[in-house]
């Protein structure tokens, strides 16, 4: 697989941007079936960086129910928390 197969997107959100800054972390949604060596390969690919661990969350899709009947599907997604080596960075949508 590409790397673009792998990264769907970047997560930005106020978690992730407290993990940038902090621990040198970015976060992606990635594909369901990606692995972490996978996506080791992928970010390095992508961006050029050195990658030091990658960690990987998935959530399940659930059903909402109302009154016992099926009103709404919510999707699952996974995500790649991942550390970049020291010195490195990923600059994207800086200063936004």
């Amino acid at each position: 697989m590409s790397f673009a197969n792998i990264l769907i997107k970047p997560l930005i959100s106020e978690k992730a941007t407290k993990a940038k800054e902090d621990s040198n972390q970015v976060i992606f949604y990635v594909a369901p079936d990606a692995n972490k060596i996978e996506i080791k390969a992928a970010v390095e690919e992508a961006f050029k960086v050195k990658v030091d661990e990658v960690n990987v969350v998935r959530r399940r899709p659930l059903k909402r129910l109302r009154g016992g009947r099926k009103v709404s599907h919510v999707p699952g997604y996974k995500k790649a928390y991942v550390t970049l080596a020291s010195g490195e960075k990923i600059e994207f949508f800086e200063g936004v």
